[in-house]
């Protein structure tokens, strides 16, 4: 195997994303690490607020980077000017939480699946580019009779189709996810998890796929990254997170999750106590120990980092040190 497929694709190196505010600076990603290899999906988990959508955007570079290091196949693009970041963000994309948010009212479908051909430039010609949009319809499931419909014409399933085609026009290599089916029926995100899943195996996509949904995640993932407040507090392959979860933040997500069995009707749904504290020049210590049963004093002193607890386990907690 040759150094380039052993290279993650994407990889991030203490990343930090900080917005000033009137009252300090928000800490929405503070120091995360992560790698992605090339062809897998990391979900990037946790509640509202946590940072995970802040993170999918900096990795993009949509936004800035407060500071550390953004690696793609082994490059930095971290300090790569306005004309460089337009031609890495062929290879890659993004995928909107709201469809309809995310597409402009005033086109219609073949315009919307056309537009980052045409800004890009990446197909000359009014018919090939004409045939570049019907194959990627056909690619992502919209008839031929949509091809001039629009999104307020359309369900949110159909919306949420050309978003993809969208990400999907300039071949991209990775697509960041921000929860493409949290707007969606639960009928209808099947059918989009399971797209999904086909174009990756089709094309070789790498996903950073964000979402609070874990039955989603699991459904998708190769590996989780768990956040909480700005930071990541565990990572793992998919499995090992849902049999046997180190953290006590992902402990209490995995318990809250609602079982489909009678024999455990009435089972209590585990719910964290307490209120999240402010991301706003946050505390030493971990940031998940107000509200944790197991907190000690140790816990709400120094700097957590992730450390490893077997080959695929990392975790950020004083219990495993």
């Amino acid at each position: 195997m040759s150094a380039a497929n052993t290279t993650p694709l994407l990889e991030t190196r203490d990343l930090k994303k900080y917005f000033k505010t009137p009252r300090g600076l928000l800490h929405a990603v503070d120091g995360v690490s992560l790698t992605i290899p090339r062809g897998t999906t990391l979900g990037v988990v946790g509640e509202s607020g946590c940072g995970k959508s802040t993170l999918g955007r900096t990795v993009l570079r949509l936004l800035e980077p407060t500071s550390g290091d953004i690696l793609y196949n082994g490059e930095s693009i971290v300090g790569k000017n306005a004309e460089e970041m337009r031609e890495m963000r062929r290879k890659m994309q993004i995928i909107f939480q709201d469809p309809y948010a995310s597409l402009n009212p005033r086109m219609n479908v073949s315009q919307l699946i056309a537009e980052p051909i045409r800004v890009c430039h990446t197909i000359r010609g009014e018919k090939a580019i004409d045939e570049k949009v019907q194959e990627l319809m056909k690619t992502v499931g919209l008839a031929e009779r949509l091809y001039k419909s629009y999104p307020h014409e359309l369900d949110g399933g159909r919306r949420q189709r050309i978003g993809i085609a969208r990400a999907l026009a300039l071949d991209p290599e990775f697509i960041v996810c921000d929860e493409p089916v949290s707007a969606l029926d639960v009928s209808i995100q099947a059918q989009i998890l399971n797209l999904m899943m086909d174009l990756q195996e089709e094309r070789g996509l790498t996903y950073m796929f964000i979402t609070h949904n874990l039955s989603v995640v699991k459904h998708i993932s190769s590996q989780i990254a768990v956040m909480y407040l700005g930071q990541c507090v565990e990572w793992a392959d998919v499995d090992e997170i849902f049999e046997n979860p180190k953290h006590p933040y992902t402990q209490s997500l995995l318990a809250a999750i609602p079982v489909a069995s009678v024999s455990e009707r009435h089972r209590e749904i585990e719910t964290i106590q307490g209120e999240v504290t402010s991301p706003i020049d946050p505390k030493p210590g971990c940031r998940f120990a107000p509200r944790c049963s197991k907190a000690t004093p140790a816990c709400y002193e120094g700097t957590l980092t992730l450390r490893s607890v077997s080959e695929r386990h990392s975790v950020a907690c004083r219990l495993y040190e």
